[in-house]
């Protein structure tokens, strides 16, 4: 469904948004197949025979679908999700595949608890940026806890800028992209108004030394356009 969602208030992930977030994303965030390929790519890779793979915020479960597809019963998935529309949605994706045992979707609030897990690949593709900055912390050493050795965390969040007027330049960029994309100025500054407070970015650099203190020895950025980065992080035991 084309989004044309014009929201009146706070931000919140109802029907209206779960039936056009597909549109959304993809017409919302630059270089998105990009982004998705290789956040695909690299869970490809890191991901283990007899182990979970995770989606944290896993929306209608486009982050895990073609990891399910390829691996199948070689994997465990789990996804996470808050908004009992979202849960709906991806329950009814993965149908087949949850009366078989390969997925489960968890209601589950990531400021309360975590899901039990062992997992060899963890995404959280454009989520931890929607979790209050007190419970952030505490979520990544929960991933970190969870993960066996050698698996990676996969982390994509929009960013804020180095200095005020570096930020403010990327962010008119991605509102041109925006309005390219079909989007009015209206609906731009309607849904940017109506996630302040909600959406909450840190910089690239402050992301990366809270993937460091929650454990993970190893941290890279393999994707960046202006104020969006994904990152892997590998756990190291040894």
């Amino acid at each position: 469904m084309r989004d044309s969602v014009m929201p009146e208030g706070r931000w919140t992930f109802d029907e209206a948004v779960t039936d056009a977030f597909d549109d959304m994303l993809r017409r919302s965030i630059p270089q998105y197949d990009l982004m998705r390929g290789a956040c695909q790519s690299l869970a490809d890779r890191f991901r283990q025979p007899d182990t979970d793979i995770v989606d944290l915020g896993c929306s209608r479960g486009e982050a895990i679908a073609p990891l399910v597809d390829r691996w199948g019963t070689a994997n465990r998935f789990v996804g996470v999700e808050i908004s009992a529309p979202m849960i709906q949605a991806s329950r009814a994706r993965f149908a087949g595949p949850i009366r078989e045992g390969i997925v489960r979707i968890e209601e589950l609030d990531l400021r309360a608890g975590y899901p039990a897990c062992r997992a060899s690949v963890t995404l959280a593709v454009l989520t931890m940026q929607f979790i209050p900055m007190e419970h952030r912390q505490r979520v990544l050493r929960d991933v970190y806890a969870h993960t066996v050795d050698g698996g990676a965390f996969i982390l994509v969040e929009k960013v804020l800028g180095t200095a005020e007027r570096i930020d403010d330049a990327m962010v008119a960029c991605y509102h041109d992209v925006k309005a390219q994309n079909g989007y009015s100025t209206d609906a731009i500054q309607r849904k940017r108004l109506s996630l302040e407070g909600v959406l909450v970015p840190i910089t690239a650099r402050w992301n990366e030394e809270s993937l460091h203190t929650a454990g993970f020895r190893e941290v890279d950025c393999f994707w960046r356009w202006m104020n969006f980065a994904g990152w892997i992080a590998v756990k190291r035991e040894h």
